[in-house]
């Protein structure tokens, strides 16, 4: 099969690997690109742990401190694998969503332990926190990167829609299927020739008005269970 991958690059060029050992030809359409914040080392005082619910915001952390000692809470197997990646020795993995992350750092934290320090891109929601908050702990925000959208595919994968070359496409996030949604409109692009794999409900809520061979959910919000549907 050939699938479109619509992740940013980098986490793009890993699934494209993956997709190889399984059999299927891979075509990158990042439809964000990743910008990391500069600025000074991270003041880690009074942290008791870290909530990373992105390989980016792990990657955004790992480029701020120097520190991997501290017990980092991540939201699925990608980002914890990326946290055990750049050398945090204490992971925690969640193995879902954001509401599954606030549920399970509740039970690993305490409240009067100190703050739970969030890394996190400037667009994501603020849901995670206010969870947290509610069961009273601390929670500091740090935002240390932001996802730009693109505003056009990528000629190869406009290409590959118009040739009806491409047998399916992955989704993310809810953002990558607006974002998506949002270019095939622009330039006027058929999709009722792919199959639309996608990571939620709500990441498939948002190709409403656009016509698929099939859209399918995952069983879990997690890249494994994505992939599972091939």
């Amino acid at each position: 099969m050939k699938i479109l991958v619509t992740r940013p690059a980098e986490d793009g060029a890993e699934i494209a690997q993956k997709l190889a050992a399984l059999g299927h030809e891979a075509l990158l359409a990042p439809l964000l690109r990743i910008e990391f914040h500069a600025g000074p080392p991270l003041d880690l005082a009074g942290v008791q742990a870290v909530l990373a619910t992105s390989p980016n915001g792990v990657r955004a952390l790992a480029a701020r401190t120097a520190a991997r000692d501290l017990p980092l809470f991540a939201v699925g197997p990608q980002t914890a694998a990326s946290a055990e990646k750049a050398g945090f020795t204490h992971v925690r993995n969640a193995a879902g969503d954001a509401v599954a992350l606030a549920g399970r750092a509740a039970e690993w934290a305490d409240p009067a332990g100190g703050t739970l320090l969030h890394v996190a891109g400037q667009e994501a929601p603020g849901s995670l926190a206010d969870s947290l908050l509610a069961q009273g702990f601390q929670v500091r925000r740090e935002n240390l990167y932001r996802a730009v959208a693109v505003s056009t595919l990528p000629e190869a994968a406009a290409r590959g829609l118009c040739e009806q070359a491409l047998d399916a496409v992955l989704f993310f996030s809810p953002r990558s299927a607006e974002i998506f949604a949002s270019c095939v409109r622009r330039a006027g692009l058929e999709t009722k020739s792919v199959c639309a794999l996608c990571i939620s409900e709500n990441t498939a809520r948002l190709l409403d008005g656009l016509e698929f061979r099939e859209i399918r959910v995952a069983s879990a919000p997690n890249q494994d269970s994505l992939l599972a549907m091939l």
